[in-house]
């Protein structure tokens, strides 16, 4: 049956952005080439297109970054905190000035449609160093004693599923409290780093308070062992943390680890069906479900799953897939052929147990990585779809029939990001609540974010809080 509305296509330009064939490290206030000449290509993973070449950072390239960072700490540092303000309230503005540019940039280089890199990304990005400029000359005031220091030296590590995002999450609070920073963007994603080191020069951001060093893995681990790193800050998957975690054990440095989840969305019987429904797709399908809090787990009260599925599986089949560029699309491309690859195989694992797929109909666009939005029913907290994270856009739904049950499902996991209960009782959110352990609880909504607003987790979600006024204790000497 057509469709009783047909969307034309509404392209946002690609003109906007203006990418150069190959990029440097940035490094002391310059861009510069590695010190062994090695490059590698970032593409855009809708389309397959190389975009740039980029330099790919070593040992030696870290050593360079950090003595840069190590000598502008000594000045950094001691400007008073509203000086330290100015520089991140001139970055946030230029953001404001530059977010459709770097929106654009963002849905090219990651494959996110351009909806959510436009009305998300970009304004929290900006709200991040808005914030932790509010915060650069209060810091006697935060409530961690009188005359806190910063550390010194961080390294950060940062994902490929919210680049520009997560680099605010680690940059603003490390500069705010005035500390200087070494930056290691994912391999996929190493633009929005590449251009925000050109905003820093832009803001007349003093040279070598901001490093920033493309590479791969090896780069991140050079970043973490290197002896004058003061502090370490990684967000990624739960088995790199791992290695980080036993990489700095003993040694000097400050560690705050976000890693994966597996996040239970709670729908009781009272909940509003069809808000509930909006809530389920943003907490799995946002970002094509590679967000580690995303609610990729549903626990549905027995009495209303029928209800719920059917208008769940409704509003599957109005989700729009393709250019992630079009302003009408929902889901866009899998970031990476590993990432897809690593989706596909446990999906086929969770049938190969005898879960129950479903996909509504979806056309697949032939060049580029994709993957359409699935749902598993028949699911048990054996099967592997209930117990891995999968990071795409795939939904296990399990059922329950007291509180009690929901609360020991939804905590039987490794991981302790994430959660959402669903329900027009104030009284069983709060009880059911304080029983999850998540470090960040939603109540009839899910993947709200805000810079006041800490985020962590618990168990194998990592240690440590990003966001808030606790975001600032992991870069201050307290």
């Amino acid at each position: 049956m057509a469709s009783a509305f047909v969307y034309a296509p509404a392209p946002e330009s690609r003109a906007i952005v203006d990418i150069a064939p190959s990029y440097g490290l940035f490094i002391d206030g310059e861009f510069t080439e590695a010190a062994d000449g090695k490059v590698f290509k970032t593409v855009s993973p809708s389309s397959e297109e190389v975009l740039s070449e980029i330099a790919q950072a070593g040992s030696e390239d870290v050593d360079r970054a950090v003595r840069a960072a190590r000598k502008a700490f000594g000045t950094w540092s001691a400007l008073p905190g509203s000086e330290r303000a100015k520089y991140l309230f001139r970055i946030a503005r230029i953001i404001q000035e530059r977010s459709r540019e770097l929106a654009v940039l963002e849905t090219l280089d990651n494959g996110k449609p351009i909806k959510e890199t436009r009305d998300a990304d970009l304004p929290l990005v900006a709200a991040h160093f808005f914030y932790y400029a509010g915060w650069a000359d209060k810091l006697d005031h935060a409530g961690f004693g009188a005359n806190p220091r910063p550390l010194g030296v961080a390294g950060q590590v940062i994902p490929w599923n919210f680049p520009l995002l997560m680099l605010a999450w680690k940059i603003a609070p490390a500069l705010a409290t005035g500390n200087t920073v070494v930056l290691k963007p994912a391999e996929t994603t190493p633009l929005s780093a590449l251009f925000f080191a050109d905003i820093c020069r832009q803001a007349g951001l003093p040279r070598g308070v901001v490093n920033i060093l493309p590479g791969y893995g090896d780069t991140g681990a050079a970043l973490v062992a290197h002896p004058d790193v003061n502090k370490v800050a990684f967000t990624g998957s739960t088995a790199v943390g791992k290695e980080i975690a036993r990489a700095v054990a003993g040694s000097h440095k400050k560690v705050t680890l976000e890693l994966g989840g597996k996040g239970a969305n709670i729908v009781f019987d009272d909940a509003p069906i069809d808000q509930a429904v909006e809530g389920i797709v943003n907490g799995i399908f946002f970002n094509q479900g590679q967000v580690c809090c995303a609610g990729s787990r549903l626990l549905v009260q027995e009495s209303v799953q029928d209800e719920l599925l059917d208008s769940l599986k409704r509003r599957l089949s109005t989700l729009r897939l393709g250019d992630p560029l079009d302003k009408n699309t929902d889901i866009g491309a899998i970031n990476s052929a590993e990432q897809l690859s690593r989706i596909t195989s446990l999906v086929a694992q969770g049938e190969a147990e005898g879960a129950e797929r479903w996909s509504p109909a979806c056309e697949l666009p032939e060049s580029g990585y994709w993957f359409a939005p699935t749902l598993f029913t028949n699911v048990t907290q054996a099967h592997t779809v209930a117990r891995d994270e999968i990071f795409g856009p795939v939904l296990s739904v399990l059922t329950f029939r007291t509180p009690d049950e929901a609360v020991a499902k939804a905590n039987n996991t490794p991981y302790g990001l994430s959660a959402g209960i669903w329900t027009e009782k104030g009284s069983r959110i709060l009880a059911v609540a304080n029983k999850l352990r998540a470090g960040v609880v939603w109540s009839n909504t899910f993947n709200k974010f805000d810079p006041t607003s800490p985020f962590g987790g618990y168990k194998e979600s990592g240690f440590g809080r990003e966001g808030g006024r606790h975001g600032l204790e992991g870069y201050l000497d307290v």
